[in-house]
């Protein structure tokens, strides 16, 4: 079976409706991704780490739970677990409020081994963040060796946009690692102040990944490849939460790669009728997450997916 391995943060999502909070859940972009793909079936692993706090204690339980490892969780003593506050807006979408305790790196955690049918998960600030980075290089080096596909989803938050141009050698530097990357509009927004699919793809990631996904919410999602320009419309839905749609975008993704037994070498050949399925694949895993305050598939559409 393909695999699928996640490297990222872990936080506690604290999501507020009205100013009252109504539920409290693990999250983290990667995370959430690893762990809808865990609940579909597919052979999943995350590699991350967490404080040796009671926040940390229901981040592992919860893996435990959904069928994820913790071997490759470092639990990090004298340290608190990050916490994420969710405000929704009348639309379903949250604006956040971080509180980290981030400890100093510790080099002595244990990796996996990598091979030619994994896929690798990368993104947000942990794969840019100084202190994680020396981590998601060891992942990224073990993927380039093997021949396994690299997917990079920026996840570039507006909290880090003063510091884009910093940044830049480092987003060039996992676009170059990257054989499919993922982006929002508002990504682009922040990193390089564009929003169009065509200047972002020729000036900003062709020249590094020739296969990239642009999704903009309510207004589609448009892939772009060596070969092919495709445009996507998302039908309209009604919405509990928008907090986890792009990291099950991702998932879906992964998932239709996976299924379709796409490997790195298959990339470039990559036909419209596959593309097609893949994106879709995508939509499905985001809309579904879209109908509740988890950050996950649901149950019911495992069972939809495995008919």
């Amino acid at each position: 079976m393909r695999r699928v391995i996640g490297i990222g943060e872990t936080v506690l999502d604290i999501i507020f409706r009205q100013g009252q909070p109504t539920a409290a859940v693990p999250g983290g972009s990667v995370f959430n991704a690893v762990v809808s793909l865990a609940r579909a079936g597919i052979d999943a692993l995350f590699i991350g780490e967490t404080g040796d706090d009671r926040v940390g204690d229901i981040t592992r339980q919860f893996m435990a739970d959904n069928g994820l490892s913790t071997r490759y969780m470092d639990l990090v003593p004298d340290s608190r677990s990050p916490i994420s506050l969710a405000f929704l807006n009348e639309r379903n979408e949250a604006q956040y409020s971080f509180y980290h305790d981030r400890p100093e790196p510790r080099p002595d955690v244990d990796m996996p081994t990598v091979t030619a049918d994994d896929l690798i998960l990368v993104g947000s600030y942990y794969a840019l963040n100084p202190l994680t980075r020396d981590k998601v290089v060891d992942l990224l080096e073990r993927a380039r060796r093997a021949g396994a596909i690299v997917y990079y989803d920026p996840n570039f938050r507006a909290s880090h946009k003063d510091e884009a141009i910093k940044l830049g050698p480092t987003i060039i530097e996992n676009l170059e690692y990257a054989d499919v990357v993922r982006g929002s509009i508002d990504d682009f927004r922040y990193m390089y102040g564009l929003d169009d699919v065509d200047r972002i793809y020729r000036g900003k990631v062709k020249f590094y990944c020739p296969n990239f996904l642009l999704t903009a919410g309510g207004e589609g999602i448009k892939l772009r490849t060596a070969t092919l320009a495709r445009d996507y419309a998302v039908l309209p839905m009604s919405t509990v939460s928008t907090i986890g749609a792009g990291d099950n975008f991702n998932a879906g993704v992964l998932y239709g790669l996976a299924t379709h037994g796409i490997r790195r070498d298959d990339l470039p050949g990559l036909d419209t009728r596959v593309w097609d399925d893949i994106v879709n694949t995508g939509m499905r895993f985001a809309a579904d997450v879209c109908g509740s305050v988890d950050n996950y598939i649901s149950a019911e559409f495992v069972e939809q997916i495995k008919r």
